[in-house]
């Protein structure tokens, strides 16, 4: 695997992180609305490398009264969000940095 390809899949699973946090946003706006059913993040690899991100509504059971949506796990989503772009933001920042060295061993 070369080191585009490399970069090209932290791309993808840093594209996927804004997915995840637009639904968190949306469930923790909609708390207390009643009958409101969360939604989740589901993500797939893709056949060439990296993730998609896909959202849907969770099926769970809701009360009339009251939503599904339970703020906790809501900011465990958002901060797992933000350490996965993290993350695959630093996998990019050394494949960068690997071509800079390739392209500085090339010029010499």
């Amino acid at each position: 695997m070369g080191i585009s390809a490399i970069m090209g899949i932290a791309v993808s699973g840093m594209q996927a992180q804004p997915t995840r946090l637009s639904a968190t946003a949306n469930n923790v706006a909609n708390a207390l609305t009643p009958g409101y059913d969360r939604t989740v993040t589901t993500f797939s690899t893709r056949p060439t490398g990296g993730v998609s991100a896909s959202v849907s509504t969770s099926g769970e059971d809701t009360l009339p009264d009251s939503s599904n949506v339970d703020l906790a796990s809501e900011m465990l989503d958002a901060i797992g969000a933000e350490l996965s772009f993290k993350a695959n933001a630093s996998v990019f920042e050394t494949g960068a940095d690997m071509w800079d060295v390739l392209m500085s061993i090339k010029r010499d």
